[in-house]
């Protein structure tokens, strides 16, 4: 298994891949959601719901975006702490 730093210049780590919540209610949620879409499936027309569905696309986009300025936010808040860590 190549080392992180190998991972990364190679371009093959994908945290955003591995992350699944353990919260317990994610799993309904989900259930939930996927009911949800396919009620609406039949109330709208093909093309009502080709809007919904790109009306959720569009808010998964968003969500991805700050998903991904979190994880960075994140990191870099525990690389500060590290160099506080070692330089003290």
């Amino acid at each position: 298994m190549p080392n992180i730093l190998e991972s990364l210049y190679h371009g093959s780590l994908f945290p955003n891949e591995d992350i699944i919540s353990k919260d317990p209610n994610y799993r309904p949620l989900n259930s939930q959601i996927t009911e949800s879409l396919e009620a609406w499936k039949q109330k709208l027309s093909a093309s009502e719901f080709e809007e919904l569905e790109s009306l959720l696309e569009l808010y998964s986009q968003v969500q991805g975006m700050d998903m991904t300025a979190a994880f960075v936010s994140g990191f870099k808040a525990g690389a500060m702490t590290m160099i506080e860590v070692l330089i003290e």
